[in-house]
C-alpha cells in the first residue's frame, strides 16, 4: 500500500484554457448533420517532419446546417524560430515578412477557444492534426479531443468504385478542378480551409442524396 501511494503518479495541472476547453466535452449530444457544428481547418507548416517542423499558420471556418460561415472564419500566424526556405513557394509565408504573429501557445489559446467541441473536417486531416497535437506536445498538453473526419474518405465515397481504376489518395487541387472550384487562393491556410469547406458541403450533400448519409455513418466511410 505503501509503495503503491508513493509510486502514483500527480495528475497534471493543466491551464485554464485547456480545462475549459476539455469541459466541453462532457455535455457533446449529436444526433443529426444539421445540428452539428464541423470546424474545417489547415495548416501551413515549414514542412513535412513531424518532430523538426513546425506550424506557421492555421486557418479554419465554421459550417453550421450546410452553411459555410465566412464572417467567422479563423486565421492566426504563428512566430517561429524554425524556418524552411524551400516551402516558401508552396506556402508564401517568408520569415521576417510584416505579418501579425502570435507566440505557439497563444494561437492554441486562441484555437481551442475556436474549435470548442465541434467535429473537425480536414484534406488528408492525419497530417493537419499530427501537428497541431505536436504543438500541444510542447506545452505538456493532451492531444485534441475532437472527433475528426476527412474531406479524402468523403470523396473516395461518392466515387464509383472499380477494380480497374485505383486511385487512393486525392489531392485538393483534382478534387477542386472535378467540382469546377476556383483555386486562386490554394496554398494559404484560410483559403484551403474555405476549399475544402465547400468541397465537404458537395461530397455530404451527394452522399446523403445517394446513401441517405448520417453523421453516424460519416465516421465509418
Amino acid at each position: 500500500m505503501i509503495r503503491q501511494f508513493f509510486n502514483k503518479k500527480p495528475t497534471p495541472e493543466y491551464p485554464k484554457y485547456w480545462l475549459d476547453y476539455e469541459a466541453l466535452f462532457a455535455t457533446t449530444k449529436r444526433s443529426e448533420l444539421h445540428n452539428t457544428r464541423f470546424v474545417v481547418l489547415d495548416t501551413e507548416t515549414t514542412g513535412f517532419d513531424y518532430e523538426k517542423d513546425r506550424v506557421l499558420c492555421i486557418g479554419a471556418v465554421d459550417v453550421f446546417n450546410n452553411e459555410i460561415n465566412v464572417a467567422n472564419a479563423f486565421e492566426v500566424y504563428i512566430k517561429q524560430e524554425h524556418f524552411n526556405e524551400n516551402t516558401v513557394e508552396i506556402h508564401g509565408i517568408i520569415k521576417n515578412e510584416r505579418i501579425e504573429t502570435t507566440t505557439e501557445e497563444d494561437a492554441l489559446k486562441l484555437f481551442l477557444n475556436y474549435i470548442g467541441n465541434s467535429i473537425l473536417v480536414a484534406h488528408h486531416a492525419r497530417f493537419d492534426i499530427t501537428m497541431i497535437n505536436k504543438m500541444l506536445q510542447r506545452h505538456n498538453l493532451p492531444k485534441l479531443k475532437n472527433s475528426v473526419l476527412d474531406t479524402v474518405n468523403l470523396y473516395r465515397a461518392t466515387r464509383i468504385k472499380s477494380n480497374l481504376i485505383k486511385q487512393d489518395k486525392y489531392t485538393l487541387d483534382e478534387i477542386a478542378e472535378n467540382y469546377v472550384l476556383d483555386v486562386s487562393d490554394r496554398h494559404t491556410a484560410a483559403g484551403d480551409a474555405l476549399l475544402t469547406a465547400i468541397i465537404f458541403l458537395k461530397t455530404t450533400t451527394i452522399l446523403k442524396n445517394n446513401k441517405g448519409l448520417t453523421l453516424k455513418k460519416m465516421f465509418k466511410l
